[in-house]
C-alpha cells in the first residue's frame, strides 16, 4: 500500500514515514507485547492532502481494504516528533464504511494547521511541513467492567530520574481522563492491589522497553477484563537532575557507556540541574503533586487569555481546574502552572515537562484571585501566597559522578563551571 502500513513486527519504515507513535508500536510487536490490531495512514498522505485540500488518490480505497476486520477504532495523530494533545483525537468511530474511515482521517490531518498544533511547533522548532501520521486501532476499554482501567507509566520518576515505576492509574475509566485531568487519578503502585496480573505484566513491559531503548521509557496503557493492552511508548524526555541520574546510573549499570551518557546529558540540562525550592519556613497555603521541578513565581490568571493579556506586565501562573489544547497559548506566556485535578501524566504535567516549566497539579479546592502573587515548587507541589525565600538543590552525586567522567574525557582538570566542563567532553567526543 503507498499511502498505509499494517502496523506489525515486520514494519520496517522510520519515524519520519509513519511517525513516532506508529514507530513505537512497532517496537511493542517486536518485543511481543500485547498491543491492539492497528494500521497508520503515512506523513507523506498528510503532506499530500495539505498541498492539495484533499485525500490523495488511492487513499481512499486503501482505507475501505484496511478496515476490514475492525469496529470500532481510534483515530489519533502521530507526528514524527511528539506534540502531546495538540491535535484531534476521534474514539468511538464506527467503521460502517471507508466514508466514516475519511472524514476521521481527513480531521486529524486538517488539526495539524490549529492554532493550538501551530503555537506548539514554534515554541519547540518544529518545522511546519512535516505533517502528521495518523493512526487507526480498535479501541480497548478501560470503563469496561470493574476490572478495567487506564493509565500512564514510566519506568523511572521523571521528575528525579530514581529507577521505580512512576506514573498514574484510573480504574473503570478510559486513557483521556488521565491526559486531560478531568479525574483525579492514583499513583500507579494502587494497581498491584487492585490488578496484581496486569501490575506484574506491565512492569515485564517496562522492563523490556527499557532494554530495548536503553532509556527511561514510558509507556500508555489501557487493561480490559484484566487485560492489559499498550498503546503507546516513548524513550527519554527526562530533563535536569532526572536526566543526569538517569544517564549516570545506566552508564553505572553498563546498559550504556561513560561516552554515551555525556553525550545524552546536554548543557542545556546542566543549567537546570540544580533545582530552586521553597525555603521551609514559608507556609504553604496549597499542596497538590509536583509535576515538573523548579520554582516560578507570578500573578494568578485563571484563564489561558488572561495569562496572555497579564503576562504583558509581567510574570503570570497559569491556575486551572484542568488545562487542555486549547490553553496553548497561555501556558506558553505562563511561567509556571497549576491545576486542581489530575496527575503527573496529565495534559498539564506533560506540556509542563516540555517547556521545562514549574507545575504543581492534583491540588484539589483551589481559591485564588485572579491577580493574586503566588510561588509554586513543582519538586514538592507546595503552593504559597507571596514571594517566600528560594534555596537550591542538587544532585550532587550523579552530577560529580558524571563530570568526572568529562574531565577524563578532555583531559583537563582545571577549575571551570559545570556546563563548560561537559562542553569540552562533547567536544572532544564528537571529533
Amino acid at each position: 500500500m503507498r499511502w498505509m502500513r499494517q502496523l506489525s513486527a515486520e514494519v520496517e519504515e522510520t519515524a519520519e514515514v509513519v511517525g513516532g507513535k506508529a514507530h513505537g508500536l512497532v517496537v511493542l510487536h517486536r518485543l511481543g507485547l500485547p498491543v491492539p490490531a492497528a494500521f497508520v495512514v503515512t506523513t507523506e498522505a498528510c503532506r499530500a492532502f495539505l498541498r492539495d485540500g484533499r485525500l490523495p488518490d488511492g487513499l481512499e480505497d486503501e482505507l475501505a481494504a484496511a478496515i476490514t476486520g475492525f469496529d470500532v477504532v481510534s483515530v489519533r495523530s502521530g507526528a514524527a516528533v511528539s506534540m502531546p494533545g495538540m491535535m484531534n483525537t476521534i474514539l468511538d468511530v464506527k467503521l460502517t464504511s471507508a466514508d466514516v474511515a475519511r472524514s476521521a482521517v481527513e480531521s486529524v490531518f486538517s488539526s495539524w494547521k490549529a492554532p493550538r498544533a501551530r503555537t506548539y511547533r514554534e515554541l519547540h522548532d518544529i518545522p511546519h511541513d512535516l505533517g502528521t501520521a495518523v493512526i487507526v486501532q480498535k479501541m480497548v476499554f478501560g470503563d469496561h467492567d470493574e476490572h478495567s482501567g487506564t493509565g500512564v507509566a514510566f519506568s523511572r520518576d521523571p521528575n528525579t530520574g530514581a529507577h521505580v515505576p512512576f506514573g498514574d492509574v484510573l480504574f473503570g475509566h478510559r486513557g483521556e481522563d488521565v491526559v486531560s485531568g478531568r479525574s483525579q487519578p492514583f499513583p500507579l503502585r494502587a494497581l498491584a492491589d487492585r490488578e496484581p496480573l496486569v501490575w506484574t505484566g506491565l512492569l515485564d513491559a517496562l522492563s523490556r522497553a527499557e532494554a530495548h531503548y536503553r532509556d527511561a521509557c514510558h509507556v500508555e496503557f489501557t487493561y480490559q477484563s484484566g487485560e492489559l493492552w499498550l498503546l503507546q511508548v516513548r524513550p527519554g524526555g527526562f530533563t535536569g537532575a532526572a536526566a543526569v541520574r538517569v544517564a549516570t546510573e545506566l552508564a553505572e549499570e553498563g546498559v550504556i557507556d561513560q561516552r554515551e551518557a555525556l553525550l545524552r546529558v546536554s548543557p542545556h540540562h546542566l543549567q537546570h540541574v540544580r533545582t530552586p525550592r521553597i525555603a521551609p519556613e514559608a507556609t504553604v497555603a496549597f499542596r497538590g503533586l509536583g509535576a515538573c521541578p523548579g520554582v516560578a513565581t507570578g500573578r494568578v490568571a485563571i484563564t489561558a487569555d488572561a495569562a496572555v493579556r497579564m503576562a504583558a506586565d509581567g510574570p503570570v501562573v497559569l491556575v486551572r481546574p484542568e488545562t487542555s489544547p486549547h490553553d496553548m497559548r497561555g501556558l506558553a506566556a505562563a511561567t509556571g502552572i497549576v491545576t486542581a485535578r489530575g496527575g503527573p501524566a496529565s495534559h498539564a504535567a506533560v506540556v509542563a515537562r516540555a517547556m521545562g516549566k514549574p507545575a504543581v497539579v492534583g491540588v484539589g479546592e483551589l481559591v485564588l484571585s485572579e491577580g493574586t502573587l503566588v510561588t509554586i515548587d513543582g519538586t514538592s507541589g507546595e503552593v504559597v501566597l507571596g514571594e517566600p525565600r528560594v534555596v537550591m538543590s542538587t544532585a550532587e552525586a550523579h552530577l560529580h559522578r558524571l563530570l568526572h567522567w568529562a574531565d577524563e574525557v578532555s583531559g583537563d582538570h582545571s577549575e571551570r563551571d559545570e556546563v563548560h566542563r561537559l562542553r569540552a567532553a562533547h567536544a572532544v567526543l564528537r571529533r
